[in-house]
């Protein structure tokens, strides 16, 4: 059971990465657009992504993430150092994953204030979270 879990973990952790690259460059791409055709398409497509994919994937993530946790034991986590900086570093996802709806929001709303600049750079913040989650996980340092 404990690597089915795992297995799903991983498969929906990738689902919210996926969404967490793909969210802002769809950003990207509606900063730079002036005909509202565009514009009512990227509306479109930014909710059913943040809403229909990005945050069940996370739910999931989560949910089978602390799933894993429990198997493992709360000693386990306690003596753990690696996880405690992975957990850090998801705190850190999920706050720029709610970021990424407040700006969703704003976009819906008419009211961006950036240009596509701004959010290439932001586009480039998730593959930090990434290597150090991958990274820790696999090389498991301070065991």
């Amino acid at each position: 059971m404990y690597f089915f879990i795992k297995a799903l973990h991983i498969i929906f952790m990738v689902t919210w990465f996926a969404g967490l690259f793909y969210l802002p460059r769809l950003f990207v791409y509606h900063a730079e657009s002036h005909d509202a055709l565009s514009i009512d398409r990227f509306k479109i497509m930014e909710r059913k992504l943040y809403l229909g994919i990005m945050c069940p994937s996370m739910a999931l993530t989560l949910l089978s993430g602390f799933a894993l946790i429990i198997f493992q034991g709360a000693e386990w986590l306690l003596e753990t150092r690696w996880m405690h900086l992975k957990l850090g570093v998801i705190i850190l996802l999920i706050i720029y994953h709610f970021y990424l709806g407040s700006l969703r929001r704003t976009f819906e709303n008419n009211g961006n204030k950036y240009s596509h600049v701004f959010y290439r750079w932001i586009n480039e913040l998730p593959v930090l979270g990434l290597i150090t989650i991958v990274m820790l996980a696999i090389l498991k340092p301070w065991t």
